[in-house]
């Protein structure tokens, strides 16, 4: 068997992401908390420069490069999927350094997980075989719930920590089984290679078909869309603002790329079936996001709902886009608005938070023009960008989706 040797400069941003988390978690030890600030910037600077070998990439690669033995992807989506996550995280990060210092939480974990937790999101874009999802999805979810549980004084982030924890095991275990009912049906787990078979015969058909029903629930949990949505509220109210200010955002679009992946490119001949499952967890989706949404009295939770309505109004570009694929890019252009205007929102809650109050309440926001009328008028645009009220961002992105 021929060995080919992998072509390291497609991977270069995640070999630099991981060079540098290892290289900040020994500075970090060493500055302590009294000069937390030189990890902050050192992270913020990693994410700076692995934005430019991203976007570097958009010339050097015009074309897809398929490398390591298959398992990794470096093409228009993947390097769009990662120039998203970064600008999304250096701003998360940004926007969340006031209130981690005002609750006294660990600054440098904070940070380093953060990092981490990027990393597995760029595994996630480029990710060609299922082997490679996993590991992505993986490094991901494990950083995000230390994250949730990183203020350790608060009852209520510990519960949400486990929570999360919990589900997330059922759901990266529902992941697995459904990864090897497919593997033993066709004997790959590469995207490249279950897309060249295109046919399937009836009896792997319907191993493939229970397979995909699996994975599809372990990716609609990361989404934290209906029936597998129970996390998200919980999570979102009990974890640090700073912290929900980043689950909230980047991680969606990490995930959208990984479903455009299982869905699109691995099983386009399946399109009917797939479809038909995407159409009942939108439509339950958006029902009872929207429904839960108004009886909520904390904005923390409210959003959380919300989230959970918009990831259902993403999926209808998907359901159409193997009709049409403007259905595609209006699903992409829906989650990458949706996200900018969640992760504004949250960033708005996380400024406005003091160390003796957290401002997460809809009572809290009474007479916010009249204190900061700057934070209001932004706070204003960004719910009516969430309800699609023209002109904002937000009706546009509903618009291409219709």
């Amino acid at each position: 068997m021929n060995f080919t040797m992998p072509i390291f400069s497609a991977a270069l941003p995640e070999i630099f992401v991981l060079s540098m988390a290892c290289v900040i978690l020994l500075v970090d030890v060493y500055v302590g908390k009294r000069f937390s600030i030189v990890t902050y910037s050192l992270v913020q600077l990693t994410l700076f420069f692995t934005f430019i070998l991203c976007a570097m990439q958009f010339r050097e690669y015009p074309q897809a490069v398929i490398t390591f033995s298959g398992h990794y992807v470096l093409d228009k989506l993947a390097v769009l999927v990662k120039l998203f996550v970064l600008v999304t995280a250096f701003f998360c990060f940004a926007y969340g350094r006031q209130y981690v210092n005002y609750r006294n939480i660990s600054r440098g974990e904070y940070y380093l997980l953060g990092l981490f937790s990027i990393l597995g999101m760029l595994i996630m874009a480029s990710a060609m075989s299922f082997l490679t999802i996993y590991l992505g999805l993986e490094l991901l979810s494990l950083s995000l719930y230390a994250m949730v549980a990183l203020n350790k004084d608060s009852g209520l982030a510990t519960e949400a920590a486990i929570k999360y924890f919990v589900t997330g095991a059922l759901a990266s275990g529902l992941l697995l089984y459904g990864i090897s009912m497919i593997y033993g049906a066709t004997g790959t787990v590469e995207i490249l290679s279950l897309e060249k078979m295109a046919v399937f015969s009836p009896a792997q058909t319907a191993v493939i078909l229970l397979g995909l029903v699996f994975v599809l629930a372990g990716m609609i949990f990361k989404f934290g869309a209906v029936p597998f949505h129970m996390w998200v509220p919980d999570v979102y109210q009990g974890a640090p603002t700073s912290v929900t200010l980043f689950i909230a955002s980047a991680p969606k679009i990490a995930a959208f790329a990984v479903l455009m992946r299982i869905l699109v490119e691995a099983f386009p001949s399946l399109h009917v079936e797939w479809e038909h499952v995407l159409v009942v967890v939108a439509i339950l989706s958006m029902f009872f996001g929207n429904l839960l949404a108004i009886a909520q009295t904390n904005l923390k939770r409210m959003l959380a709902y919300s989230s959970i309505a918009h990831i259902g109004y993403m999926l209808l570009g998907i359901i159409a886009g193997p009709n049409s694929h403007q259905g595609y890019s209006a699903a992409m252009f829906y989650v990458t608005t949706y996200v900018i205007v969640a992760a504004g929102a949250f960033a708005v809650i996380a400024l406005l938070s003091r160390s003796d109050m957290e401002f997460d309440q809809l009572d809290d926001y009474r007479g916010l023009n009249t204190r900061n009328p700057w934070l209001a008028f932004i706070m204003l645009l960004l719910m009516f960008s969430m309800a699609g009220v023209p002109p904002t961002v937000g009706f546009f992105a509903k618009l291409g989706l219709l």
